[in-house]
């Protein structure tokens, strides 16, 4: 049987009143961004990303991306921005999305690919990879991973988010869907995963906003909102992608229009498992780009 689960928007908004861990954050990221009390995430958008036609542009993809990066660690040069990041020794998972009817795109993945290649990573060191991470073998002996995946409505979880693509990493996926899919941030702290993420990517070039039911897809509820949301902390980037649907449901309907579950296993994430900060207003979102309609303030 299916749990609903309500929570209000105050008690979504909670956050915990310990400090920040930095599970999650990996070893090379500056102290100066594991602050203990807030977050940053970086929205940034480009208002010619996606053509009519809905191609991604690579050139404009990447340079979000670098500036992304840039930003958080406040650095003027993409490549040293990533040097920072990432060692030429580090043996790197970058865990996708494979959902298809909006999956990680190509463009996205590249993207990345291409910069850690730039800075001097061997191509065997490298792996693209969703529900096969389990016998990836560069997943296997990762050092680093980087968490990349379209932000979209989610029938078990209420939203699909960083926190949730990680549920490839466990053999029987379907044994986190009870009570909203509330003990995701648990994978987070099993040794395969375990302080290795160093960036966190949620794809918000076309979100899909609303949707009820088991892989429910409704191109009505998609939008060209050609941004993405990149940030150290799975948890800030996972609130904001959440947020940034709310905002659209009430803006389409509106009403925040009622959800399969509600996105609790966020709050989880942040209470129980101390993986980052839940809670909007300790969150620094820091907006780049293109800001028209932007809906986040």
């Amino acid at each position: 049987m299916k749990h609903r689960i309500t929570v209000t928007r105050r008690d979504f908004l909670k956050g915990t009143t310990g400090l920040i861990m930095t599970m999650g954050l990996g070893a090379s990221i500056p102290s100066e961004v594991k602050a203990e009390d807030r977050s940053r995430v970086v929205l940034i958008r480009h208002q010619k990303v996606l053509g009519l036609d809905g191609k991604i542009d690579m050139n404009i993809l990447q340079s979000m991306l670098d500036e992304a990066v840039q930003t958080l660690l406040n650095e003027k040069d993409p490549l040293k921005a990533w040097q920072r990041l990432f060692k030429k020794s580090d043996i790197v998972g970058i865990k996708s999305n494979a959902w298809r009817y909006l999956p990680t795109p190509e463009e996205m993945e590249q993207a990345i690919r291409s910069r850690l290649l730039d800075i001097g990573i061997p191509e065997g060191s490298l792996a693209v990879d969703d529900r096969g991470v389990l016998n990836n073998p560069v997943f296997q002996k990762s050092t680093a991973l980087i968490n990349v995946r379209p932000v979209r409505t989610h029938h078990w979880a209420g939203v699909g988010t960083c926190i949730k693509n990680y549920i490839m990493f466990v053999p029987t996926p379907s044994a986190y869907h009870g009570d909203a899919c509330s003990d995701l941030g648990k994978i987070w702290t099993f040794p395969l995963v375990r302080d290795k993420t160093r960036l966190n990517i949620l794809v918000a070039l076309t979100p899909q906003f609303y949707g009820r039911g088991s892989n429910s897809f409704d191109r009505r509820y998609l939008w060209p909102y050609k941004g993405l949301i990149v940030g150290f902390d799975p948890v800030s980037v996972s609130a904001v992608g959440a947020e940034l649907l709310r905002i659209k449901r009430i803006s389409f309907f509106g009403e925040d229009r009622e959800l399969d579950v509600q996105p609790i296993h966020i709050a989880v994430a942040d209470k129980k498992y101390r993986l980052g900060i839940s809670d909007l207003s300790r969150i620094e979102i820091i907006k780049l780009g293109w800001m028209d309609q932007v809906l986040l303030a």
